[in-house]
């Protein structure tokens, strides 16, 4: 038994997960990030409380996985740098440590989702595949083996850094080109404001009524389907750049699958048959296969189960 937090800039999420990834009980509260660190992780700490409270299976809770929207040293479990938390060498272990005896595992929130999807949606088939989870930014789990792989700093899976191209706005990591400034939900949402602003009728302006900060991928995507011109060129630019990360992906790992998660996989077979086709004529090996690309299984809960299968790899 294992339990699972999900650290996200809304909700500190948390379930009691069996060693076959089962959530057994569910707690949530709200995140409340701008009071900072301290008073964040005396919720986490609240959470993983309640949780153990809450265990009537009889079975020991045996670690604590933790999913982080950031950076964290494998090695101390310190947290290096969450933009959305506004964290910055936060000793998250040492400070949850001082509550509980139990071990903690921290890692990426993507990396952990993967593990989630990878030995429990897919049943442990895959041993070396990938996870890329496009949401507000683009976030990567890695599998090697079987295992995880975050490289020696825990920075090897942030795979919506990768540069690829003159992006139209800079990332938050201070650099122009990120591979989630062309295949995030915000990146999409900014192009599609970008070209209407430049005078490009588009149904999405009758969509938001006029207000194009309503924009949504969800908005963006159904506009595609009904033919709208602009709303074509978006998600055309967010495959050609998908594709072009993907591309690269395998040319340094080569795995056997890569899944495709976050709100965007929610466009389904759409995105998947444009992306797969886009990844036909990259490819450069053309006699050579290249990694199957699906859409994600799990959802939600996706970060509590692979944060609760994470520690239990480790052990």
């Amino acid at each position: 038994m294992y339990i699972g937090i999900d650290l996200g800039g809304t909700n500190i999420a948390g379930g009691l997960v069996n060693e076959k990834g089962d959530i057994l009980v569910k707690h949530s509260i709200p995140t409340g990030r701008e009071r900072g660190s301290d008073l964040v992780i005396e919720d986490i700490y609240r959470v993983i409380e309640t949780l153990i409270d809450q265990n009537n299976t009889g079975n020991e809770v045996s670690g604590i996985g933790i999913g982080i929207p950031g950076i964290s040293d494998p090695h101390t479990g310190v947290v290096l740098v969450c933009v959305n938390l506004n964290w910055y060498n936060v000793p998250l272990r040492a400070k949850l440590a001082e509550k509980t005896s139990l071990p903690i595992y921290i890692d990426n929130d993507a990396t952990v989702a993967g593990v989630a999807e990878f030995q429990v949606a897919q049943a442990g088939k895959y041993k070396d595949a990938v996870i890329l989870t496009l949401g507000t930014g683009v976030g990567g789990g890695i599998l090697v083996d079987g295992k995880v792989v975050s490289g020696h700093h825990g920075i090897g899976s942030e795979l919506g850094h990768m540069l690829i191209g003159e992006g139209l706005y800079t990332c938050n990591c201070g650099r122009n080109g990120c591979l989630e400034t062309f295949a995030s939900s915000t990146a999409i949402i900014h192009y599609a404001k970008y070209l209407i602003a430049k005078g490009n009728a588009s149904s999405m302006t009758q969509a938001t009524g006029g207000d194009l900060e309503k924009i949504s991928g969800e908005i963006i995507f159904a506009a595609a389907k009904s033919g709208d011109e602009v709303a074509n060129q978006v998600v055309d630019r967010l495959v050609k750049y998908l594709s072009i990360g993907i591309i690269n992906i395998v040319c340094a790992i080569d795995p056997e699958i890569i899944l495709l998660g976050g709100g965007i996989s929610m466009a389904g077979d759409y995105l998947l048959d444009k992306v797969n086709a886009t990844l036909e004529t990259l490819k450069y090996f053309k006699a050579s296969p290249v990694a199957k690309v699906e859409i994600a299984k799990l959802k939600n809960d996706a970060g509590i189960i692979g944060a609760a299968m994470y520690a239990m790899i480790q052990q």
